[in-house]
């Protein structure tokens, strides 16, 4: 199976201009390829990653990622599948959510040694003079075309700023630059990128006024057919992100352990691609759907946060809910067999100021607050009288409990609330 025909079969594959001549391209050349990302905040979340799993691939087959930041896109917000125009930042914040974004884009594709392109849109952008870009690239876009774009119409009702509808004269340009310097000639994104997208083929071909030989590729949107939300909004209708400050890894680990059973297939298929795709599909319909659940959870969490950290989720994860395996070992691919996981369990942390314990002691309610286990003390009151509070494993019954310098002698406590909430604090 070659390489497109493996995306395809995974789910990667959508909307393209040409399947036959993209699939010849995959099989003939060392393909040149982009995708961009917008900072338009400090960390991508997981609804961002399928199109990073195709690069990531793709990179694997020896093609060349271009890996596109948008230092001067992310200044205006792409307004595709958005019913309002985004929050402006300043261009200070930009800058450092490109290097953000950077370093988190550098776990999954290899930028050393002319593996892959790490681009920010900015430095060609930032040199263009106003009116040249309007009378060399405005001129070629059509108004009725870019009208016609889903992600304008649907926002023409509502409103939409010039700025934003610019957006789109500026990703088909990034194209053209890319081709221009990289000879890239193919470029992926999600299925809402599609207007967006042709338009950069649209123009390098006005721009070169011949037939040039690229393409795009869109991969579908990834839904949750229970609860119909783009995937990645799991947590308290929260995104789950690659930050460890926002998502700890026993969190995102534990986003893909409690994943729903109707995604396990599509989710394995597209996030534990370092698996072949054929014990995807075999785990996917093993019967054990627990253990494919443990799998995919440390595959994915694996990619995101190294190894040695999906050890210590999955250790951490299996000593309070028990593990699918008994033997306590995780299957990393049908060639390399198992992998003993000798890791220590690891929990979420947060620090308290040791001081809070001394005289009458930390309420249990402004501790659990404070720990961030809940967002008000009434909140945190509910937990205590539905027995779903535990400090060191003992349930909590008492609402007045006083948590004094004596009885925390490690200086360390774990909080559980509910089932699958850990945090552990350190007073300090």
């Amino acid at each position: 199976m070659n390489i497109y025909q493996e995306l395809k079969a995974r789910g990667f594959v959508y909307q393209m201009t040409d399947e036959a001549a993209i699939e010849k391209k995959f099989t003939t050349e060392k393909v040149v390829f982009y995708c961009g990302f917008d900072p338009t905040g400090s960390s991508l979340h997981v609804g961002h990653l399928l199109p990073v799993m195709a690069m990531r691939m793709l990179q694997k087959a020896g093609h060349v990622p271009t890996v596109l930041v948008g230092g001067a896109t992310g200044a205006i917000g792409d307004p595709s599948g958005r019913s309002t125009a985004r929050n402006m930042i300043t261009m200070d914040e930009v800058a450092h959510n490109v290097e953000c974004l950077k370093s988190q884009l550098a776990r999954f594709i290899t930028l050393e040694n002319g593996e892959a392109n790490f681009v920010n849109n900015f430095d060609w952008f930032g040199q263009i003079k106003l009116l040249d870009f309007l009378r060399d690239i405005g001129s070629r876009f059509s108004v009725n075309r870019m009208l016609a774009q889903k992600s304008v119409e649907s926002r023409l009702e509502n409103g939409l700023s010039f700025l934003e509808f610019s957006y789109s004269l500026l990703q088909g340009y990034d194209f053209y630059h890319l081709n221009k310097e990289y000879n890239c000639t193919l470029e992926i994104g999600g299925q809402d990128q599609w207007g967006n997208m042709v338009a950069g083929t649209e123009l390098i071909r006005r721009m070169y006024e011949e037939e040039k030989d690229v393409h795009v590729l869109t991969i579908p949107l990834l839904i949750n057919p229970a609860t119909g939300q783009k995937f990645g909004k799991s947590i308290g209708g929260t995104s789950v992100w690659l930050d460890v400050n926002r998502t700890s890894v026993f969190d995102y680990y534990q986003f893909w352990r409690n994943c729903d059973d109707a995604m396990l297939g599509d989710l394995l298929k597209k996030f534990a691609i370092e698996l072949p795709l054929e014990e995807c599909i075999a785990l996917a319909d093993c019967g054990n759907i627990n253990r494919a659940k443990e799998i995919l959870a440390f595959e994915a969490t694996k990619m995101a946060h190294g190894e040695q950290a999906a050890k210590e989720a999955f250790l951490t994860a299996g000593s309070q809910f028990g593990f699918a395996d008994p033997e306590r070992k995780i299957a990393t691919s049908s060639a390399i067999g198992t992998i003993e996981c000798k890791a220590e369990a690891s929990y979420p942390e947060t620090t308290l100021p040791a001081d809070s314990l001394n005289g009458d002691g930390l309420w249990i309610v402004q501790l659990l607050t404070n720990a961030g286990m809940t967002k008000t003390n009434s909140e945190a009151r509910r937990l205590i009288q539905g027995n779903a509070v535990k400090v060191n494993g003992e349930k909590v019954s008492d609402m007045n409990l006083m948590i004094k310098a004596a009885d925390v002698p490690e200086k360390e406590l774990l909080l559980q609330t509910g089932k699958k909430n850990f945090k552990k604090v350190i007073f300090a």
